[in-house]
């Protein structure tokens, strides 16, 4: 069965053929692929700073359903003392022991800022759930300050399916933003995304590392 087929391990994730198979569109990525993407942003296009934590989708959903005094647990092991910058892509599932959810969008905490900037690429679809998400991580990232929260301008799916490509997309943009600058507020998160050609690119990606392995 081709669910069964093994592509590539990749770090923390384990791509199957039928994860792989969702980049051929039009179909929703599921966590495994955003996990993916997230490992290699962090493992091979920013591995030299160390001011930037991706947190895969199963870490976050982790943490969504733990108390504040438990998220250090998940976050700790992750270096997050030393982070300045932490992206969180949400989904709007809400069962505890499972993977899911219809809709993705990014949260991203940046300390230099003082900031929750959220970026939705369905405007308004995840924005209770980030809201809450953020303020669960308020009191475990500032106990005794304020944190803000900011909808971010950012560019809309044109289908229902690629908001998975979008938080992929302006997880990359902010990150070399951050890299470049130090902060992320004034980044112009507008810009044109193909979401075609990103799925062609990240499949070449895992061919290559597949090949190489």
């Amino acid at each position: 069965m081709a669910q069964a087929t093994v592509v590539l391990s990749f770090h923390e994730v384990l791509l199957h053929q039928s994860d792989v198979d969702l980049l051929d569109g039009p179909y929703w990525l599921n966590d495994t692929i955003i996990s993916f993407y997230f490992e290699y942003l962090e493992r091979v296009l920013f591995t030299n700073n160390d001011e930037l934590l991706f947190v895969t989708p199963e870490v976050t959903q982790c943490i969504k359903m733990v108390g504040t005094d438990e998220i250090n647990t998940f976050l700790e092991p992750l270096g997050i003392n030393r982070k300045k910058f932490v992206f969180f892509a949400l989904n709007d599932n809400n069962l505890p022991d499972m993977a899911g959810g219809s809709h993705w969008s990014l949260l991203v905490y940046s300390k230099p800022e003082s900031c929750f900037y959220h970026l939705d690429s369905s405007s308004g679809s995840n924005h209770n759930v980030a809201w809450e998400f953020a303020s669960h991580l308020i009191s475990y990232f500032s106990p005794t300050g304020s944190i803000n929260f900011v909808d971010k301008e950012c560019l809309q799916q044109s289908n229902g399916y690629d908001c998975g490509i979008h938080v992929i997309c302006n997880t990359e943009r902010l990150a070399e933003c951050a890299h470049r600058n130090g902060h992320i507020g004034m980044c112009n998160m507008t810009v044109k995304i193909s979401p075609g050609s990103k799925r062609r690119e990240i499949l070449e990606i895992i061919r290559n590392l597949s090949s190489s392995h």
